[in-house]
């Protein structure tokens, strides 16, 4: 058995040399360990007055922090209120001060829970307010004034109302017999359809001079004169447009009309119409005016005898004569500084001598019937070369007609703008350009297309296919024909208003 070496602090005390001969042995370090800080022992020691693990207490009392009441203010503004629980949370839907209401009654509609009963009738309950009666009903007075007007003031009122009625009505009386009105449907223009026969130009020209005028419209720039006649008893005038679209368009303008016997009355525009270069005025309070006869312009012959009435360059009562030279002549009349005529009219052309100052004035035949408006003249150097046009009475009267009764008038138009075409392929209208939605549009033209008939009759330029539309029918359903890329197509159109 071997011995337990001893490890007592007694070696320690043996001289080196003794020990060094000694069995190897192990001699453990002894642990060393620093002081504890005081901040880590305040705050992982044992709390004031514990001295073991197990909690026992000295009898000593270990003095504790008071703590001070808080500041009234911060306690008024983060403090829980008053009766509110000992909580750190505060109930949303409390309203801590606010008075209790008187409980709401029990609904079994607004609570899911409720049991099923019986009710009474949806009524609604008694205010217990007391029943208001109708009282008695508002006058006049009462509900105009509200009780602060006298009844002798009403009457008063009453009276001056009265007068002022009789007055208007008296007044529009008199203007209504001092001054006619401008459109009526009272006219009827009557045309003799017979023949006509070469009569005498002297017994032609004085039948028919008082009822020709001289028209004279004179501006703040200078004026003009052109010729009318009367084709109605109430003071209807017929002339052209451009003979009187400087007065139409300046309101300081003065339109006067002189007649036969060298009268001077006053006139006034019933209406124009730019695309017809068609005119009326009216004169009030002529006594004794002559009336026109109309004609039938559809039974002219070429070679007939015709005589032209109207004042060229200012001449009034001027008569020259000749023979209808052609008819159907597509002739453009264009804007220009004096008028904004912009028309195609179908002429009756004519040698007898026409120049600036006829325009307006009548055409006549044998028997002294207007067959149509003069209207211009083609000239060289200023004078007539006999070359003249006339608008034909057959188609100026509708025109007319509706002037008087309407004061306006639409015309059919296609949407389209052409140019002439005369070519070694074809001959006609060529279509420029097409509006949206236009009748054209609809009718499948398109730009490059060339109009060759309308309603059957040939179209060789751009002025005969602005004629021919214009004598349709708004509305009505049109045959033609066009060429494309060198075939013929033909094809239905529907002129619509302008």
């Amino acid at each position: 058995m071997t011995d337990t070496p001893d490890w007592s602090d007694r070696d320690q005390n043996r001289p080196p040399a003794d020990r060094a001969t000694d069995p190897v042995t192990a001699v453990p370090s002894r642990v060393t360990r620093p002081p504890v800080p005081e901040q880590v022992a305040a705050v992982f020691g044992r709390p004031p007055g514990v001295e073991d693990s197990f909690g026992n207490r000295s009898s000593t009392p270990v003095p504790q922090p008071q703590i001070a009441p808080p500041d009234p203010v911060l306690a008024e503004a983060f403090g829980r209120p008053a009766g509110a629980a000992d909580t750190l949370q505060r109930d949303p839907y409390a309203t801590y001060g606010a008075p209790e209401g008187e409980a709401e009654p029990e609904d079994p509609w607004r609570d899911p829970a409720s049991a099923a009963r019986l009710d009474g009738p949806a009524l609604r309950a008694s205010t217990g307010e007391p029943v208001l009666t109708a009282g008695p009903k508002l006058g006049v007075r009462d509900l105009l004034f509200g009780d602060r007007v006298h009844w002798w003031a009403l009457v008063s009122l009453a009276l001056v109302a009265v007068l002022i009625g009789l007055g208007g009505g008296l007044l529009g009386r008199w203007t209504a017999e001092v001054i006619p009105p401008r459109n009526t449907n009272a006219v009827e223009l009557h045309v003799d359809h017979s023949k006509a026969d070469s009569g005498d130009v002297a017994q032609v020209a004085k039948a028919f001079a008082p009822a020709v005028v001289m028209i004279e419209v004179r501006t703040a720039g200078g004026g003009g004169t052109g010729s009318g006649f009367v084709v109605d008893k109430l003071g209807y005038i017929v002339t052209n447009n451009h003979v009187i679209s400087q007065a139409a368009n300046d309101k300081e303008a003065k339109l006067e009309v002189v007649f036969d016997d060298h009268s001077r009355v006053p006139a006034r525009i019933v209406g124009r119409d730019i695309r017809t270069d068609i005119a009326v005025l009216k004169v009030d309070n002529v006594e004794n005016i002559t009336v026109a006869k109309l004609g039938d312009s559809s039974k002219l012959e070429i070679g007939q005898p015709v005589i032209a009435f109207g004042a060229p360059l200012g001449l009034d009562r001027t008569v020259t004569t000749g023979i209808v030279s052609a008819v159907d002549r597509a002739v453009p009349l264009r804007p220009d500084a004096d008028s904004d005529t912009d028309a195609v009219i179908n002429a009756i052309q004519t040698d007898a001598a026409i120049n600036p100052g006829n325009s307006g004035g009548p055409l006549v035949d044998g028997k002294g019937r207007v067959v149509g408006v003069n209207t211009a003249a083609a000239v060289t150097g200023g004078g007539s070369i006999g070359l003249g046009f006339a608008i034909p009475i057959n188609e100026a009267i509708p025109v007319v007609d509706t002037l008087i009764k309407d004061g306006k008038i639409h015309h059919p138009q296609i949407g389209v703008s052409a140019a002439t075409v005369r070519n070694d392929q074809v001959f006609g209208a060529q279509v420029k350009s097409i509006a949206d939605g236009s009748p054209a549009a609809r009718a499948g033209l398109k730009e490059g297309d060339v109009i060759t008939k309308w309603n059957g009759k040939p179209i060789e330029g751009a002025d005969e296919l602005t004629v021919a539309v214009r004598k349709s029918k708004i509305g009505g359903e049109v045959k033609f024909t066009y060429w494309r890329d060198g075939r013929t197509f033909d094809g239905t159109i529907t002129p619509a208003s302008d």
